[in-house]
């Protein structure tokens, strides 16, 4: 289980420092837009995200 749990936040680190390797500028312009929207519809994006995350888990616990 933890070794799972280790592979992810691995798989995670992975992605993350792709995305900042490969398109900086991309990085800046996210950023600005998360600026320019308001709590709320953060919130609500966060919220979306972390619904979908759960989803995909669950599926691949019981599907996978």
């Amino acid at each position: 289980m933890i070794e799972t749990l280790i592979m992810g936040l691995g798989l995670v680190l992975v992605i993350e420092g792709l995305a900042l390797a490969l398109a900086p500028s991309r990085i800046e312009e996210a950023l600005a837009f998360l600026a320019a929207i308001g709590p709320e519809r953060r919130r609500a994006l966060g919220l979306a995200a972390l619904a979908v995350g759960v989803t995909v888990l669950w599926g691949v616990r019981v599907f996978g």
